[in-house]
């Protein structure tokens, strides 16, 4: 176990650069507007959110590299282009540049979400697949946090001080690089490519001697099962896809995406000052890293649909209460609180299950394209609702946007109950039997 749980630890670090990528951008958005002078359409949907469409473009076609190079090559090619991507952003001196290597960075982002749960799942035991899954969770809102953490430090110290935020993600990414080397390759992805010797070598090392037999026979029995020429896309996949879909798509009309870009725009719209909306960022981090904690603790004991529940519920209370907030005109007060509850609602729920439900739903030999159909629908979303965060809010208002995140929850809580199975302590290989329509 203890090895299981060093690899899982190494992969899981993909989650980290995940999480700095990703809000790191927030301490330079209204700096880099007014240094361009972007419209807000511009700003939102180029400068903002190229790197979101960077991930849209990872998540579509990260399914490719990781079912055919392997999970930890595709780990390693990640780290390269986090690397380049932090470099370059620093470096640029135009809006075109700049959303160009941000780009690179969310190709990272969007391969990450595959190929990083894709290997945790692979290689832990059915026991513990969500705390070892949830690995990733946890390093991304860690990484959320030291983003928010190293803005407000970075805040200030010159014209330039939007270079210094965006560079310093460069350090996280060349070391975790040299740290993937270190892993071995998925057992079961080696089992699809016919290298069982390696497979096998890798699970009697890590696993103990009954638990590694029973392992391979069941590999192997799932592997006779399995048809290489299958499509997701066929009938008997359909309520397996119908899930990584739902799942997904909640997960982004809670409005967390849009949250964590525009926090700091957020607090100040909402009446509290530049220094505070920064600082009272670093509280949204702490808040998620702390019930991204919990959530994972608990996900393997009370399982992934009872932390939907509690998820939900905390969502629907924490937007309501936001949404009227802005329509009241209460001037920042009870603010922070309502969002921090909403965080803390979408860390012990929807962050904790998400990478870990996706991962472990589709067969063996369709997982990397299972996984590249349901992040793609997350990465599609979380693109899209972002850019038009800056219009919304003038056009709209921040209350009636929040409003309708609010009612999205209700909708989610509804299928929470009426649709999603339990996943917790059933083997991959048996939950794609009872998952498929037959």
């Amino acid at each position: 176990m203890n090895k299981l749980l060093k690899w899982s630890i190494t992969a899981a670090l993909a989650g980290f650069l995940f999480g700095f990528d990703t809000v790191v951008i927030s301490g330079a958005d209204q700096k880099l507007q007014e240094i361009w002078n972007s419209s807000d359409i511009f700003h939102g949907s180029v400068v903002m959110a190229m790197a979101l469409w960077g991930t849209v473009f990872g998540a579509i076609f990260g399914g490719i590299p990781t079912r055919k190079f392997g999970r930890k090559n595709t780990l390693i090619f990640i780290g390269i282009f986090y690397s380049i991507s932090a470099i370059g952003s620093a470096l640029a001196n135009d809006p075109i540049s700049f959303a160009f290597f941000r780009f690179l960075g969310g190709i990272g982002v969007g391969v990450s979400g595959i190929a990083a749960p894709a290997y945790i799942s692979e290689i832990a035991p059915a026991k513990n697949r969500g705390r070892l899954v949830g690995l990733y969770q946890f390093n991304l809102v860690t990484g959320i946090l030291i983003a928010f953490f190293s803005n407000y430090l970075l805040s200030g110290i010159g014209e330039n001080d939007w270079r210094y935020m965006m560079g310093v993600e460069a350090i996280p990414a060349i070391v975790y690089t040299l740290l993937v080397f270190s892993i071995p390759k998925s057992p079961r992805w080696l089992y699809l490519n016919n290298q069982e010797d390696q497979a096998e070598k890798i699970i009697k090392d890590a696993y103990s001697k009954d638990d590694a037999n029973e392992l391979i026979n069941e590999i192997l029995k799932d592997k006779k099962l399995s048809v290489e020429s299958e499509s997701i896309f066929q009938k008997k996949y359909t309520f397996i896809l119908t899930l990584a879909f739902l799942v997904a798509a909640f997960n982004q009309f809670s409005g967390i995406n849009a949250f964590l870009y525009y926090a700091p725009r957020i607090f100040e719209e909402g009446g509290l000052g530049q220094s505070a909306a920064l600082l009272n960022s670093i509280g949204i981090g702490v808040t998620n890293v702390i019930f991204t904690f919990l959530g994972i603790s608990l996900i393997d004991k009370i399982g992934r649909k009872t932390l939907m529940y509690i998820g939900s519920i905390g969502y629907i209370i924490s937007l309501t209460l936001i949404s009227l907030s802005f329509f009241l005109e209460w001037n920042g007060k009870g603010l922070p609180v309502f969002l921090f509850l909403f965080i803390a609602s979408h860390a012990i729920g929807q962050g904790a299950i998400i990478w870990v439900y996706i991962s472990e739903i589709f067969p063996n030999h369709l997982r990397s394209y299972g996984q590249s159909f349901g992040i793609s629908t997350h990465w599609i979303l979380a693109a899209i609702i972002p850019s038009f965060v800056p219009f919304l809010f003038g056009w709209i208002g921040p209350g009636i946007v929040f409003a309708f995140f609010a009612f999205m929850m209700v909708l989610q809580l509804l299928f929470t109950h009426f649709v999603m199975p339990e996943t917790k302590g059933v083997s991959l290989e048996e939950l794609s039997k009872k998952l498929t329509i037959y």
